[in-house]
């Protein structure tokens, strides 16, 4: 099975667009090339069609390798619809690049996890959630799913968003695990919110009590106006509750929410 590129617009560019294909970086002169060069090459064959392997030459094309930024081989590639989704460098071992494959190579819960988080960024909640449902019918432990809409069903089912956040961020990424540990806060604070004569007499009762209201109806810019008055009128209040609430809420939000805009600094101005 032949695998250099002759035309790398048809054999990679174009045929990216019906198969994914894995675009290799090597030279002859390369000893770590050799070495990943038939591994590369096995992995293909027993792909058996799910993606191709295109082997380009860095010294016969040199405006290939300046084109995609490859500074040192073999470099490795993986293009879908015509760009590079995902890349390493390096000769990996066989089990190394298996599994870098696995996470690399498109499928179709990634596609609709990709839809889910543009409906999610559309403000289309209830819409994304029929998505992610689907993708966790067909896999029940697929950890960005399960935070997705974890952080979809907190304010209504907080139990069930607490049971699917647990443990998803040590699989999904460490950039996720901000947002596992804000839903765990969130959660519990949230399943007692309906409850406020449960909540210690002091100064900031009121005000917490209507910060948890507010949060319950996703009341945002209220829920944050309340917090700060907890935290100007006792900081500790309930073992520092208003601190871990905000904190919490505003990681879910995000930097770029406009609550998130309005608030976060008065907020983090109280904290000292």
């Amino acid at each position: 099975m032949a695998f250099d590129v002759t035309n790398f617009e048809h054999d990679v560019i174009a045929t990216s667009h019906d198969t994914p294909v894995l675009v290799d970086f090597w030279a002859p002169w390369c000893g770590p090339c050799r070495v990943l060069g038939p591994v590369l090459e096995k992995l293909a064959q027993e792909a058996d069609g799910a993606w191709t392997l295109a082997k380009v030459n860095s010294d016969q094309f040199p405006e290939l390798s300046q084109r995609y930024g490859v500074r040192g081989i073999p470099a490795v590639k993986l293009f879908v619809e015509g760009e590079v989704v995902d890349e390493f460098t390096g000769a990996l071992p066989e089990y190394a690049v298996k599994q870098w494959l696995e996470k690399a190579l498109p499928t179709e819960a990634r596609a609709v996890l990709a839809e889910a988080q543009s409906m999610l960024e559309e403000g289309k909640g209830p819409e994304a959630a029929v998505l992610l449902e689907h993708v966790l019918e067909h896999e029940p432990n697929n950890p960005e799913a399960r935070l997705l809409l974890a952080q979809l069903l907190l304010f209504a089912e907080p139990e069930r968003a607490a049971a699917l956040a647990e443990g998803a961020a040590s699989f999904a990424g460490p950039s996720y695990l901000p947002v596992e540990d804000a839903i765990k806060t969130l959660a519990p604070i949230l399943a007692v919110a309906s409850k406020p004569e449960a909540l210690p007499e002091d100064d900031g009762k009121a005000a917490y009590a209507a910060a948890l209201e507010a949060l319950v109806a996703q009341e945002f810019d209220t829920a944050a106006e309340q917090l700060i008055n907890v935290l100007q009128t006792n900081r500790y209040y309930h073992e520092d509750a208003a601190r871990k609430t905000g904190v919490a809420m505003f990681t879910l939000l995000g930097a770029q929410h406009p609550v998130t805009q309005r608030h976060r600094r008065t907020f983090d101005m109280w904290l000292y």
